[in-house]
């Protein structure tokens, strides 16, 4: 077998692994669409196979391979009830972080992510100088645009489908104004790749954001949050030692332009409920339940 093969068969390999995840996203937010909206008198699991119009087999095992637990035990974890109780055990940011078995702000850093805020200088100029490349991906919650610099990741957002995807570039070019932007998937598919696998110690990235002074902090403050762990904008106002402002914090979340990566889904309400979210509430939960269900072995009774 010739390098040109090998590489075909890579590629086609990888169209097939990418169009699989936009198969099993679409359907598992319709379930989740679903059993949301009859939730009280909780459908059946053949119920909802035949509303995403699978076999009942077919969808377990489609909602197993994606979440790695049942639909019906997904959903516990998106209950107001263990989201009140997950807040209970991290009322605050760094005992999240501790309970991760972190033992300090720098360590949470060297875990996952690391940050780093453009110039005062370089926030004037735009992006002036700077070249972005981006591409969009497949992930387990659906279609994402990336965009990376020689100095990390700088824009990851999410879209329903195809059809946003020059919406999407025109966001990306509305926040890096000046930045030169040249569309390379072939360069951002090692990161997305990484970013959704399991975490493993030798995990790096590297964040390039643009915003003030303020909004740096609060995405500072969402890093030390552990995969799996919730908090509240009065626990981050805290953090920051801004206690009142409720609604600036809530401004800086709405306005993370890197998601997943700055985790914002992980910010709720203080009575359980979700809340809003910049790329789609459903998603939101999605996103959560996905967390949830490879940090906790077991739901709290």
């Amino acid at each position: 077998m010739n390098l040109r093969t090998s590489c075909s068969e890579l590629n086609d390999n990888f169209m097939v692994v990418e169009s699989t995840s936009a198969y099993t996203y679409k359907r598992i937010e319709e379930a989740i669409r679903y059993l949301e909206q009859h939730h009280l008198r909780q459908p059946e699991l053949g119920e909802v196979a035949d509303h995403v119009h699978l076999s009942p087999y077919h969808f377990q095992r489609l909602f197993s391979e994606w979440a790695g637990i049942s639909p019906k035990r997904f959903l516990q974890y998106l209950t107001v009830s263990f989201l009140k109780s997950r807040l209970a055990t991290s009322s605050s940011l760094l005992e999240a972080a501790a309970s991760a078995g972190l033992s300090g702000q720098s360590r949470v850093y060297d875990l996952f992510t690391t940050l780093e805020a453009v110039t005062p200088q370089e926030y004037k100029q735009h992006g002036h100088g700077l070249e972005v490349r981006y591409g969009f991906h497949e992930t387990p919650f659906g279609l994402a645009l990336i965009g990376i610099t020689g100095r990390g990741v700088c824009w990851l957002s999410f879209h329903p489908d195809d059809q946003d995807r020059k919406a999407a570039i025109e966001s990306l070019q509305e926040h890096w104004f000046l930045a030169r932007l040249t569309e390379d998937a072939s360069a951002t598919e090692a990161t997305i790749r990484q970013l959704f696998q399991r975490h493993s110690v030798g995990d790096r990235f590297h964040v390039l954001v643009k915003g003030t002074n303020f909004q740096v902090r609060v995405w500072e403050a969402l890093l030390k949050l552990p995969e799996g762990a919730v908090t509240t904008y009065q626990d981050i106002a805290r953090h920051i030692q801004q206690p009142k402002a409720l609604q600036a914090v809530g401004s800086a979340v709405g306005a993370n332009h890197i998601a997943y990566l700055i985790p914002c889904h992980r910010v709720i309400r203080k009575d359980g409920i979700l809340g809003e979210y910049r790329w789609e509430p459903l998603r939101k939960k999605s996103m959560l339940g996905w967390e949830m269900s490879r940090t906790e072995a077991e739901i709290p009774g």
